[in-house]
């Protein structure tokens, strides 16, 4: 038996609800100035429940709303939370040329960089983007200085995914270097990945389902998981959009009122870091680092 818990990443990825894919070929961005802004005050009460659990987390934030919010992301440091990039405008980076992909990411990083005084070296996709068609921008973010990223998901999903990609940590090599894959986490499940990482994932399984299978990830795969949600995601008071299909609508809002309960139940059960301690406290990076030492 393990004396002491895997610690396994806590993500959060600070974007609104009217920034979300499945409703951005109804929102011109131009017009997201128009809603109600709630991503200051969810990002708040979440960083008031880590406080609470002494727990430490990487906080992806777009762009487009540390611009608006500085304050915001100046206490996401402060409380000693990590500080990654979650792009500048939510695009998905299968929609946008390698020119205009990079112009993005520099955008957000020199912003949050301006605001925190410090390199910001982790990145998500917006919508975990960098699939088949879009793994060029793993080069690019290389070039562009991030270390650590957590864009590809191995799963098979209408919008994102790469099915056969490695579940665990993993170094992953461009002709410009290298950088530091941690995946949203899957479940191995009659054969397939079942993602149970966080998100409309995480509201629409039971917790004990959820539970479960992350702890099986702990004991049975021997490694840390990776979990992520959205401020956004505790809020079943945020405006209702009709945009889009039903079932858009439906995985959009389902639930929204039992996150935060789950949320604190997750915390109670399972050890949480920031994701980029976690990279570099795992076998493989130490391993890869004493090999550095010694040549």
């Amino acid at each position: 038996m393990r004396a002491t818990p895997l610690v396994n990443a806590m993500t959060i990825d600070v974007e609104d609800y009217f920034h979300v894919s499945a409703f951005a070929p109804y929102i011109d961005p131009k017009c997201w100035g128009e809603f109600d802004c709630r991503a200051p005050d969810n990002t708040r009460r979440l960083l008031d429940i880590l406080d609470e659990r002494g727990i430490h987390a990487t906080f992806f934030i777009l762009g487009w709303v540390a611009d608006r919010h500085p304050a915001l992301v100046q206490e996401i440091h402060a409380r000693g939370h990590e500080v990654g990039s979650h792009s500048y405008s939510h695009q998905l980076v299968y929609h946008l040329t390698p020119q205009a992909f990079r112009e993005d990411l520099r955008h957000a990083n020199r912003m949050l960089e301006d605001i925190i005084q410090q390199p910001v070296v982790s990145y998500r996709a917006p919508s975990f983007s960098i699939t088949q068609r879009s793994r060029w921008a793993l080069e690019i973010l290389v070039e562009e200085g991030i270390q650590f990223d957590s864009s590809v998901f191995p799963i098979v999903h209408d919008r994102y995914g790469i099915p056969g990609a490695p579940r665990d940590i993993h170094w992953i090599a461009t002709p410009s270097g290298g950088l530091w894959e941690f995946p949203p986490s899957v479940a191995r499940v009659t054969g397939w990945n079942l993602p149970v990482s966080g998100g409309g994932y995480f509201r629409l399984y039971p917790f004990a389902m959820t539970a479960k299978l992350l702890a099986r990830i702990n004991a049975t795969d021997n490694r840390p998981f990776m979990f992520y949600l959205h401020p956004w995601e505790i809020d079943p008071g945020q405006p209702r959009l009709t945009h889009g299909s039903r079932f858009s609508q439906w995985r959009h809002y389902v639930n929204l009122n039992r996150t935060e309960h789950k949320l604190q139940q997750l915390l109670r059960q399972f050890s949480f870091d920031a994701m980029r301690r976690i990279i570099e406290s795992s076998p493989s990076f130490i391993a890869t680092k004493d090999a550095a030492v010694v040549v």
